[in-house]
């Protein structure tokens, strides 16, 4: 299998003595081979969906659609580039599903070490989640604490037009005596 996906990002062919085949066997589309006639020989399913991918986006900054005055023609090239984009970026999720499913039936251990390689890291993620919330939790505690301090402390000081003045005396140092 790792043969077969050798040159997917590269445009070349892997290396071995025969071009590659589909997944599924000689005569059916893979990554590496396409539908005959709308693809060189060296082009893979990645290269065209780049290539589809920029002419998206080609023809929305076009000259000839920014000039233009036909709106329904514009947005008729546009619909054709994104069908042709969707098309082939199904055509490569087929791909990756048809090799996750070869290698489930000749390597399922492969599979379940993946499996709860991912379920470990879904549990770490979670669990660094839930330490962030019980930060947020406590630092909200402590400020609302504090609020509770504060509303407390006025009750207890003594009242009376003076009062105020009696709290602010008490907190000053006491004057120095000059020598």
């Amino acid at each position: 299998m790792a043969s077969s996906m050798g040159g997917m990002f590269t445009g070349q062919q892997p290396s071995g003595s025969h071009p590659p085949t589909g997944p599924g066997g000689p005569g059916q589309p893979g990554l590496l081979t396409g539908p005959p006639g709308n693809r060189g020989t060296n082009t893979t399913l990645v290269d065209e969906l780049e290539a589809s991918f920029e002419a998206c986006f080609a023809s929305l900054v076009s000259q000839d659609y920014v000039n233009g005055t036909d709106q329904e023609e514009i947005r008729t090239g546009v619909d054709q580039c994104i069908q042709k984009f969707l098309d082939v970026a199904r055509q490569t999720e087929c791909f990756f599903l048809q090799k996750r499913l070869q290698l489930s039936v000749q390597k399922p251990e492969q599979v379940e070490k993946e499996d709860a390689s991912e379920l470990k890291n879904e549990l770490q993620r979670k669990e660094m989640l839930i330490q962030k919330h019980l930060a947020k939790i406590h630092h909200w505690q402590q400020v609302l604490e504090d609020i509770n301090v504060q509303h407390k402390k006025p009750t207890e000081l003594p009242q009376g037009p003076l009062a105020f003045l009696e709290q602010a005396s008490a907190n000053l140092p006491a004057p120095m005596k000059p020598n």
